[in-house]
Parts: C-alpha cells; structure tokens; sequence
C-alpha cells in the first residue's frame, strides 16, 4: 500500500541550526520527564552541537521536514566512534547512526523507525552489513526502543569520559515500516526512473 505522508529526507543546511538546536532542547525537557539523565551535562551538550554543526558542513546531517520544510527530525551518519568499537568490530563493514531526533509534535508519525529504515537500505546499497548505534547507558527505555526496532544489544562500554556506551547492530537492508519509507527530497520533485526512498546526494568531505 502506497504511503500518503508527505514528510520526507533532504541534507541539513546551516539555516536549520536554529530548528536543530530547538530540537534538542525539546528532547533534553522530554528526557528529564521520562526520568532519565540523558544529555543532562551542559559539557556533553555543547560538545554535541559542537559536532552537529560539523556534520552540516560535511554533508552528513540530514532533516526530515513537512511539505512546508517544518524540521520534524534529525540524523547524522559519522565516522567509528573508537572509545566504543575495536578492529574486532570490523568497524568498516557499518554505516553508524548518530543524532536520531524526533520533534514531540511529530510522535506517532512513527518518524524514528522510517528514518532508520532509510539508513538500513542506504548501509545494504553501500554493501555494508550493520547499522551501528552507541546510546547513554543509563536509558534503559531507549535500550528497549531500539530492541523493539531490531537492534541486538552487543556490549556495553564504561570509558571514564563517555557516558555513552550501550552498543547495538541490525543488519544492513531490515525493514520495519517497508509500506511506510521516507523519500529523499520532495515527492512531487523527484524524476522517473530513481528511487527517491533511497537517493542520497554524493557526501562532501
């Protein structure tokens, strides 16, 4: 069944900084009513805006927006994150998922499992074999999100200076929602003959 929601991917831009950053700050507020102590450090906070903004100018922050170019969510792909992942890991054979956000207003959209969806399919046409995350180890509802989504837990790290560190994997190419996938660029843009639910622009840097 074909979907009617007209949200859909394109690459972040400076001018959805400020949209990125109101983000955050609703998903800190949210976090602290589900009793959980995410993002609750400024240090870590800063540090994080800190790098979004240089996943922007890198081409691998990307938005998903109405048809009016409301930000309704966020994710960044990005390089092995080594306080986390060893040459045992084979760390080439993942696409890494960071900065996965979605806006309140946006909930029951199912916007989180869509957008993972298209980094699953965008990590099989790359021929790797996971999709990799690293979440706060105390988030113990996040943990189960992602179990639900198909993620395996792999181990949980402890470095002094990270409080992230609960490690999980689903393989490259699994669907959750496949009647549901997100289009990259708007739908009624896209040309014949490509398949927008996965084209991605060529990666800058």
């Amino acid at each position: 069944m074909k979907s009617t929601r007209t949200e859909y991917l394109r690459p972040a831009a400076a001018e959805d900084v400020p949209a990125l950053l109101a983000l955050r700050v609703e998903a800190e507020g949210w976090l602290r009513t589900k009793g959980t102590d995410q993002w609750s450090d400024p240090e870590t906070g800063e540090r994080a805006i800190s790098k979004w903004r240089a996943s922007i100018d890198e081409g691998r922050a990307w938005v998903v927006v109405s048809e009016s170019d409301e930000v309704l969510a966020t994710v960044s792909r990005g390089p092995v994150d080594r306080d986390f992942w060893t040459d045992e890991d084979r760390p080439e054979t993942a696409l890494y998922l960071y900065k996965l956000m979605v806006a309140r207003n946006a909930s029951g959209r199912q916007l989180g499992a869509r957008v993972i969806d298209w980094m699953s399919r965008l990590a099989a046409l790359e021929g790797r074999t996971w999709v990799r995350i690293d979440t706060w180890r105390t988030n113990n509802g996040l943990h189960a999100y992602y179990e639900r989504l198909g993620f395996k837990h792999v181990r949980t790290e402890e470095p002094s200076h990270r409080r992230s560190g609960w490690l999980a994997q689903r393989l490259a190419g699994d669907l959750t929602m496949p009647d549901d996938l997100l289009s990259v660029g708007h739908p009624e843009a896209q040309q014949g003959g490509v398949d927008a639910r996965v084209a991605v622009p060529l990666q800058r840097g």
